[in-house]
This record gives structure tokens, C-alpha cells and sequence, in this order.
């Protein structure tokens, strides 16, 4: 499944022998295209020329279409795929300022540096530009901090926003594309200078197989959680039936007084049971909320180790599941379960696990009363238990989340 770790195939420098060869082919298109022209650049803003608009959304409405069919089919991880978090009113003033330097400049940063490779002096003084407002903005950002980090709103997408299926998302930003491609040229008519040159007739073949390819997509869909796991359980059932990805509460233990990791714990029981007895600091999330995550643990430090639990490891093992196929890393389930943490701290001198993690998914223990995590087991003290022998399970993966992202 893509992305390919192109480290791992080709080693770091045949890797960014790649990424220079992408970058140079990109390059040669935007100025293919004329993006390494100020004039026709900036003539877009007074309705004179539009191929940047053009351009860009044929390129934005090709690549939707094929990142989509590619995770219908299975063949594109959509996790890994870096999506910029949205930050609203930020990034609406952001927008504000780059389009009048973009207007003013003629350039937006990455067709600057295109101009700069054809030596365009005008190119090279707004790249100047560029790196100076980059620096003088680096050094300044903590004075508004404050507003710079508001209105964080995560991965956002349209899909998301609207509540609409992605296929159905797909289709409605090509018709408006096209809208807007027939558009800019009754602008370009009106505003332009000369008489455009006749379109090829080909475009209707384009957009019709856009079209036929948006709604092909409705039909296919996206897959859920359930159909990542299919594709991926030959591979990753070994671990559960192996045991490897179940940790001894001891562990769990040492993890909760590890400063060098971000251990975060979710408790996927029913809220009447958290309520009754949960270890410290473990966040109540119940199975049908699970998906919510994913997105917020992707983007958790690359030190993050998530350990899930249930009474026993029913549950828990389902949400493993999820967020395994969902491209998670570092994600671990308690053995056996709080049942088992009870068996190992909750008695002075029982101190291992009554149970293998079979059995039923029901609080084997009695509590006078609903104190959760203000009840003595919770939190217990690690060196009372330095002696408990147990088998390492924690291994640390490197996070495959793409990270990323710019202007062209």
C-alpha cells in the first residue's frame, strides 16, 4: 500500500535524488505553463489572462480524482497523506496577505523560484522578499502566539465539513471547476487584451471522463475501518495470536512514569464500569468514537505509545484492530484487560494475572462505590512493584505520516 518508503527502497540519497527530480519536473511544468511570467501572472487578478486558474484547478481536480479512486481501490493509505490542519481566521489573514503580495510581487513563492531558475531579476528580488518576510515573521510569530494558534479545527476536509460522501465531494468540485473554467473565459473575452486562440476540442473528453470518473466513485466508496483491516490482517494477526502487542500492566506501569514518552491510554469499556474503577489518566472512549481519533493520534509526537483496555481484552482488541488499519503506530493493549490490573495491584499479595485474557468482557471486581481513578489501585507506586517479573513488549515504530505541504 502507498506511500512507498522511498528511504527503505533507494537509501537516503537515492530517495532525494527523487524528490529533486519531482521537484525540477514540477518546475519545468509550472514554467511550461508561463507561471515564470509576473505579467501573466498578476494578470489573473485583473480578469485579463486565466491559465494560472485553469492551470492549477485541471492539476487540483486530476489529482482528487486519482488520490480517491486509488483509496477506494486500496492502494493509497489517505492517513498518510499530508493534509495541512486547518486553523481558520489564520488562515484566512494569511490568504489576505500572501494574495496581495501576490498581486503586487506577480509571483507566489514556488513560481518566484521558477522565475529565479530562468534568471528573472524581478524573480529574484521577490524571492528576497520572500526569505526576509519568512525571517522577520520566524522572529516575531511569539508576539501573537496566541491568535497564530486559534481556531484550530484539525485535519479538516470538505467531506468532513459537509457530511457528504467523498464521491459525491469529488463531483461537485469538478462541475465547479468546470463552471469556473467556462468562466474565466467569457472574463477573458470581455477583459482580455486579444482574442483567445479556439479551445481544443479534446477539453469535452476531459471533462466528461472527470465526470464519469466522479461518479464511478460514488459507487465505489471509500473504505472503512473494517475493509483496511481485511487488507491488512494476514499481516498483523500473527502479533495478536503471538501475543507481542499485549503488555503486562507492570509495563504499563513503568510506561505511566516514563518522562521520555507521550503514553496515552484509552479505556474503551462502558462508561457505568469506568465510572465504577479506571486506572489514572485513562481517557473513557468508547468503541463507536474510535474513528474521531485517528486523525489526532497520527498526529501525536513521534514518541507517543497508545495502550488500550477493557475489563478484559475483548474490546480492546477490536480498537487495536481500528486503529492498527487506520496506519496508528505504537499501539498496545493491556493483558487481560483492568481485570488483570486489579489482579496485580488491587491485592497485597496476589500479584499476576487470574486470567490469559479469555473468558467474558465483564468487571470480575465489586466497588462500594463509583470513585474511578480515586480508587487506591489506580494509581500505584512503581517502586512497591519494582520486583514483578514480566516479558518486554513496547518497541517503538517510526511514524509514517507524511508531513509537508506549501504552495506551488
Amino acid at each position: 500500500m502507498a506511500p512507498f518508503p522511498l528511504e527503505e527502497l533507494f537509501g537516503y540519497i537515492g530517495a532525494n535524488f527523487i524528490y529533486v527530480l519531482i521537484g525540477v519536473a514540477f518546475g519545468a511544468v509550472l514554467e511550461m505553463a508561463g507561471f515564470g511570467s509576473s505579467p501573466k501572472l498578476a494578470a489573473q487578478f485583473y480578469f485579463k489572462e486565466q491559465t494560472v486558474l485553469k492551470v492549477m484547478f485541471t492539476g487540483i481536480i486530476v489529482a482528487m480524482t486519482l488520490i480517491f479512486w486509488a483509496t477506494g481501490l486500496g492502494w493509497l493509505d489517505y492517513n498518510r497523506v499530508w493534509v495541512n490542519p486547518t486553523y481558520l481566521w489564520p488562515g484566512i489573514v494569511g490568504g489576505l496577505i500572501m494574495g496581495f503580495g501576490f498581486i503586487i510581487g506577480g509571483y507566489c513563492p514556488g513560481t518566484s523560484l521558477v522565475a529565479v531558475s530562468t534568471l528573472k531579476v524581478d524573480g529574484m528580488f521577490f524571492t528576497l522578499g520572500v526569505l526576509s518576510g519568512i525571517f522577520v515573521f520566524g522572529e516575531t510569530v511569539g508576539n501573537i502566539e496566541g491568535f497564530w494558534n486559534s481556531s484550530y479545527m484539525g485535519r479538516l476536509t470538505i467531506p468532513d465539513w459537509l457530511g457528504l460522501s467523498t464521491g459525491t465531494v469529488v463531483l461537485l468540485i469538478i462541475l465547479m471547476a468546470l463552471f469556473m473554467f467556462w468562466g474565466a473565459e467569457q472574463l477573458e473575452r470581455i477583459f482580455g487584451d486579444k482574442k483567445a486562440p479556439p479551445a481544443p476540442k479534446l477539453r469535452l473528453v476531459g471533462a466528461a471522463a472527470l465526470c464519469l470518473a466522479a461518479v464511478g466513485l460514488m459507487g465505489l466508496g471509500q473504505p472503512t475501518s473494517v475493509d483496511k483491516w481485511t487488507q491488512i490482517a494476514s499481516q498483523k494477526e500473527p502479533l495478536l495470536a503471538n501475543r507481542e502487542v499485549q503488555i503486562h500492566p507492570a509495563e504499563l506501569l513503568g510506561l505511566m512514569t516514563n518522562d521520555q514518552l507521550n503514553l496515552i491510554m484509552l479505556d474503551v469499556r462502558d462508561e457505568t464500569d469506568y465510572n465504577l474503577f479506571h486506572v489514572i489518566d485513562a481517557r473513557l472512549t468508547p468503541l463507536n468514537q474510535l474513528d474521531t481519533l485517528v486523525q489526532p493520534l497520527l498526529h501525536e509526537s513521534a514518541n507517543t505509545v497508545v495502550v488500550l483496555m477493557d475489563n478484559n481484552e475483548t474490546r480492546s482488541t477490536e480498537a487495536w484492530k481500528t486503529l492498527v488499519a487506520n496506519s496508528v503506530p505504537n499501539v498496545y493493549i493491556l493483558e487481560g484487560g483492568v481485570n488483570c490490573w486489579l489482579d496485580v495491584f488491587g491485592h497485597e499479595k496476589r500479584q499476576t494475572c487470574a486470567t490469559d485474557g479469555a473468558g467474558n468482557d465483564n468487571l470480575r471486581y465489586t466497588f462500594q462505590a463509583a470513585l474511578g481513578a480515586r480508587q487506591e489501585a489506580a494509581e500505584p507506586e512503581k517502586k512497591e512493584y519494582a520486583n514483578l517479573k514480566y516479558t518486554p513488549k513496547v518497541k517503538m515504530q517510526a511514524k509514517k505520516v507524511a508531513k509537508g505541504g506549501g504552495c506551488g
